[in-house]
């Protein structure tokens, strides 16, 4: 493989893919260990799409020249403070996507950062020994769904787009 930035880009959108695929496929399937298998595609999904990220911000920095252009996260390279100190239309839209907690790029990061958290237990509700013995349910408190496919395959294609567009104007003439 060539020791190009975009090659590593190239390659965590393939693996996406493929992990993608599998966890389809593990979806469809019958077999006794489906869950596992799901989560650890889903997982593997959510590493590559990172890793992707990682790659493309890469690709903006060593275009740049940017001293952070050997960043080993994506936190470090997309923020206020890079921008700031070496401005490009690129990388302000990367960090305009990371600051808005709805769009599609700050929920991956979210996702990739909640891989690293220890389960938690279910909150328990605190009764009062003095009230009889009534179980106290509350509607509220769902717990969060795990992503789906779908959702992470419409990040990929988000971010193949972005590569895409991203390179044309990467380019020199």
């Amino acid at each position: 493989m060539a020791q190009e930035l975009y090659t590593r880009t190239n390659q965590k959108l393939y693996f996406a893919g493929l992990a993608l695929e599998a966890w389809r496929n593990a979806e469809s399937g019958r077999a006794m260990n489906a869950q596992a298998l799901i989560q650890a595609e889903r997982e593997a999904a959510l590493f590559h799409l990172y890793g992707a990220v990682l790659g493309v911000a890469h690709e903006i920095a060593g275009y740049y020249r940017l001293p952070q252009a050997a960043a080993p996260r994506v936190e470090l390279l997309l923020n206020a403070e890079v921008l700031a100190a070496a401005p490009s239309p690129e990388l302000a839209e990367l960090v305009e996507l990371v600051q808005q907690p709805e769009t599609w790029l700050a929920r991956l990061l979210a996702a990739y950062a909640a891989l690293f958290q220890p389960p938690s237990e279910p909150r328990k509700v605190k009764t009062d020994p003095t009230q009889p013995l009534i179980q106290a349910v509350s509607l509220d408190a769902d717990e969060p769904q795990p992503l789906a496919n779908a959702e992470l395959e419409a990040w990929r294609k988000s971010l193949k787009e972005m590569v895409l567009r991203f390179r044309g104007a990467l380019t020199e003439l």
